[in-house]
């Protein structure tokens, strides 16, 4: 037979306690099993600048995307896609961004703020998860205004060996988009030498494929239904694109 003393038995009592105390604090510590909650993610930031280098021609807002690799904006011999042919006949990007963020694999696309004129300059940033690095690539495209659909800009750069500090620069060269013939007529330029029309369904360019352009001719070349002139050709490269990796 088991005998208790009076202080034996508030012993237990307070053991109890105790141990039922401690199951409830360690259950509101933890939550349950399984649910700690993952570290936040780390994001790296790039920084593109994009530079006018032509004497008339402004670039249209910028459309800068950070995308993994299996997203062409455009491809070389490939038509244009219905966004990439708004940039490029109007100058909105808005239709391409659209595309992209409808594309698995995208790390963010920005905007440029405004056009960027003849000797300017535009710097955005895009931000996305580090542990993506090692397959995102970054794409840039922009309209010539004064033109038909002439872009420029690069294509797929990629960033996974780029560390903080790290920058590359290149120079960009014009591209007919091949959705719209080149008439050089006011009536279908948007920019400052027309104010015409800009996007159009409508692709009467019979070649409909992404190639390098072949340049303005101009009236002074005896394209007597040209609006555009000398101060409008341009000469390859048009543009400076540097992408720096900032944090």
């Amino acid at each position: 037979m088991l005998f208790l003393t009076q202080k034996s038995v508030c012993l237990l009592a307070l053991t109890s306690v105790a141990l039922v105390a401690a199951a409830c604090d360690s259950d509101n510590n933890s939550g349950g099993l399984g649910t700690t909650p993952p570290p936040p993610a780390t994001m790296v930031t790039f920084d593109v600048t994009v530079s006018n280098l032509t004497n008339a021609q402004p670039l249209s807002p910028i459309a800068v995307i950070a995308h993994q690799n299996t997203f062409p904006v455009f491809e070389i011999g490939q038509p244009a896609s219905v966004g990439l042919e708004t940039l490029a006949e109007g100058g909105d990007n808005s239709a391409l961004l659209a595309e992209a963020n409808a594309v698995a694999g995208i790390g963010d696309t920005v905007s440029g703020a405004a056009p960027i004129g003849p000797a300017g300059s535009e710097t955005v940033s895009v931000t996305f998860d580090e542990t993506t690095q090692g397959l995102m690539t970054i794409s840039v495209s922009t309209m010539l205004v004064n033109t038909n659909d002439a872009i420029t800009g690069v294509n797929a750069i990629p960033l996974a060996d780029m560390q903080v500090g790290d920058s590359v620069t290149m120079h960009s060269v014009a591209y007919d988009s091949g959705t719209e013939a080149n008439t050089e007529a006011a009536a279908h330029i948007p920019g400052p030498a027309g104010g015409g029309e800009g996007f159009n369904a409508a692709r009467d360019d019979i070649a409909d494929r992404v190639a390098m352009h072949s340049g303005v001719v101009g009236q002074e070349d005896g394209f007597a239904t040209s609006d555009l002139n000398g101060q409008h050709r341009f000469d390859n490269p048009v543009a400076q694109i540097t992408i720096e990796r900032v944090n």
